[in-house]
Formats: structure tokens, C-alpha cells, sequence
């Protein structure tokens, strides 16, 4: 994986909330993790949550139609982790991020079949289960990402005035627009990818994807992190019931098995995997 980043992506990582990654995996890895992403996928059968919440599952309306969703690939398939906790990969993230340490949230697999329904535009913190203008997610491209075939999409800048308002994503697409009327200044930038490309987006970033109007399928892996130190704010999202019965609000969420810390600036960062 390249993970070297300067200070000018940083610098427009920080200003628009998200930056293109073209050179990101090589050939040999994108084959690797691909394999891998395909294999975990397919194990999972219709459950969309690898471990622990075996009541989500696919069902036949719109979302389902965006795309196939599979979170938390990396507690079942070790090539899957050997990425997405990678500490070179922690260590980037926490430079484009700007924090000192980072934890693993989820990650998920997203499949957008031929003539896939678009990503209706929405923010990804409010659904989580931490508040943080800091978190930040990796999204990969498996497949090319085209115009044609439902690359993603990005309002500029709309991390820096975004509150946790939000809206589902449905069939309403540009809902959230009509709760942030300022995005439509700023307008919609979107984000061709080759296979092994990425982008990286702060989790206030507004964002969607276009329809896939090909007869190929656009596979991505995705990961959302969070960083060190944040809290629990009520919000049940992914975390096992065993697990958030546990915790009241303002707890710290620091479970090693769940969401292990990756990398920190102190070099403490939990061995997970290699770059």
C-alpha cells in the first residue's frame, strides 16, 4: 500500500473534506484483497454484519438495490484485517486527520449491481455511535469507479459547517440537501477512481453515488475509523447488544476486539498487521 502523504493532500483533506488517492494499492494487491473481499462476501450469504447482529440481513426494497452491504469483513478474513488495520494505514489517516491516535469503527464491502440504484446524498458520523468532526473513512475501489458506473460524489468543504443533522439514504436523493441548503453553493465534485485507487472523506462530508448504468458489477471496500479517545453517544448502530448494554453515555469506546486502536503517535499502536 502507498500510504505516504504530503502536506499538500493533507492540506486539501482538511479544506475540502475529502482527496483522491489514485496510486493507492499495487496490481499484485488489488488481485489480493479483492480475492478476499470476494471470498468474505460470499461466506456471509444475506447477512450484512459479519459477526454479532445476524438480525440484519438483505431485504427487496431500495437500499438493497443500492448496493450489496457487508460490514466488519476484518473479524472473518485475515487478508481483509491485514488491511484495513494496518498501522501505515493508521499512521496516514491520523496525518489527514489530524489526531494522535486511530480505532477501526467498521468496515463494509459495497457492491452496486448492474443498474444499481444510486447512493442517496448523506453524512456518515450521525449514524454511528461517536460524535467526531475528526472520523474518516477509506473507500477503495475494487472495480474502476466511472462516472457511468456510480463513482462517489462530494459537496467541498461541507465538514466544516455540517451539524449531526442527516437524513436516510432512500429514494429521495437529495434530501439532505434540503436540510443544508448552503451545500448547493458549494456544488458536487465527483471522483473517477482506477481499481486500487481510494479516497479518503471526513465522516461530516457529505456525500452519495450515482446509479450504476453498466451491466458490471462496482465492488468497493470501505472502512471508517474513528479516533482515540472518542465516546459513546447513545447510539446503538453496529455494536452487539452484549457489548452496549454496558455502556452510558460518555463512556470511551476502547474495546480491543471490537474497534482496536491501529496506530497512535505515541507508538503504541496495537500489532495488528503489516503495510
Amino acid at each position: 500500500m502507498n500510504t505516504q502523504v504530503t502536506p499538500q493532500q493533507i492540506e486539501t483533506y482538511q479544506r475540502d473534506g475529502f482527496l483522491a488517492f489514485e496510486n493507492f494499492l499495487t496490481p499484485a494487491e488489488l488481485d489480493e484483497l479483492r480475492a478476499a473481499v470476494d471470498e468474505a462476501v460470499a461466506s456471509m450469504g444475506n447477512r450484512k454484519v459479519s459477526v454479532g447482529l445476524d438480525a440484519m440481513k438483505d431485504a427487496d426494497d431500495y437500499y438493497d438495490r443500492v448496493f450489496k452491504q457487508r460490514l466488519n469483513l476484518w473479524r472473518i478474513n485475515a487478508t481483509v484485517k491485514r488491511y484495513m488495520l494496518s498501522p501505515a494505514l493508521g499512521e496516514m489517516l491520523c496525518a489527514l486527520a489530524g489526531v494522535d491516535g486511530i480505532r477501526v469503527w467498521h468496515d463494509q464491502a459495497l457492491i452496486k449491481p448492474p443498474f444499481g440504484n444510486p447512493t442517496g446524498w448523506h453524512l456518515d458520523n450521525p449514524y454511528w455511535s461517536f460524535r467526531s468532526r475528526q472520523s474518516i473513512s477509506i473507500w477503495i475501489a475494487l472495480d474502476a469507479a466511472t462516472y457511468q458506473n456510480g463513482c462517489m460524489y462530494y459537496v467541498p468543504g461541507s465538514q466544516l459547517v455540517a451539524d449531526y443533522r442527516n437524513v436516510p439514504i432512500s429514494e429521495d436523493i437529495g434530501a439532505l440537501f434540503r436540510v443544508y441548503p448552503d451545500f448547493l453553493k458549494a456544488g458536487t465534485v465527483g471522483v473517477q477512481l482506477p481499481a486500487g485507487g481510494c479516497a479518503f472523506h471526513n465522516g461530516l462530508t457529505a456525500h452519495g453515488a450515482g446509479a450504476n448504468m453498466t451491466t458490471g458489477q462496482r465492488r468497493a471496500m470501505t472502512c471508517a475509523y474513528m479516533p482515540e479517545g472518542s465516546t459513546y453517544n447513545g447510539v446503538t448502530n453496529i455494536l452487539p447488544e452484549s457489548y452496549f448494554r454496558t455502556l452510558k453515555v460518555g463512556d470511551r469506546l476502547d474495546s480491543e476486539e471490537l474497534n482496536p486502536l491501529i496506530y497512535a503517535r505515541s507508538g503504541s499502536h496495537h500489532p495488528v498487521g503489516k503495510s
